[in-house]
């Protein structure tokens, strides 16, 4: 993630929501909006989506994490990810043409293991967005860095040192 703290586009609004800003210390962020649930998180991406004409909005949705996985309530947990899925299709719906909607995390906490500890070694990757080809299989890329870079290529800076953008996939025959 460290690559995202080093795109300067000064003109472009970079919305952080959730505990993202005090992931990058503040640098490069136009705006924070703290939250206190995914709940909250998700509420606040439906208003940031119908107030911000155009910018990279970065929403940290926790709850899965801290609430459920490490404290192994898989109940609590299945619950959040009906939450989150009723958030994200509100999102999904708020969408305009050029938008492009990215979901990921950072690890995975099976809170059906034994352990309370980060249990997973890949992340899911969603994308939305009219200009994004349906159910586009991009699969299981090498680096986490593919996603900075693939963001960089969308805004039109780098190339970031690391990476490959999979921006070209994802849009099919479109120009990136």
């Amino acid at each position: 993630m460290a690559a995202l703290t080093t795109i300067d586009i000064p003109s472009l609004t970079k919305i952080a929501s959730g505990k993202v800003r005090d992931l990058f210390a503040g640098r490069g962020i136009t705006r924070a909006l703290p939250t206190v649930s995914d709940a909250d998180g998700l509420t606040t991406l439906a208003r940031v989506l119908d107030d911000t004409a155009e910018g990279l909005v970065f929403v940290n949705l926790v709850d899965s994490d801290t609430q459920y996985g490490h404290r192994n309530d898989p109940r609590g947990y299945a619950a959040n990810l009906e939450t989150i899925d009723a958030g994200l299709a509100d999102a999904a719906r708020r969408l305009r043409p050029d938008d492009l909607l990215v979901v990921t995390g950072d690890h995975g906490n099976d809170p059906t293991t034994p352990s309370t500890d980060h249990s997973r070694e890949y992340v899911p990757l969603l994308t939305l967005g009219a200009r994004v080809v349906p159910a586009r299989d991009l699969g299981t890329r090498s680096t986490f860095a593919d996603l900075g870079q693939t963001l960089a290529d969308n805004f039109g800076v780098g190339p970031l040192p690391h990476g490959t953008s999979f921006l070209a996939e994802l849009l099919g025959s479109q120009t990136a």
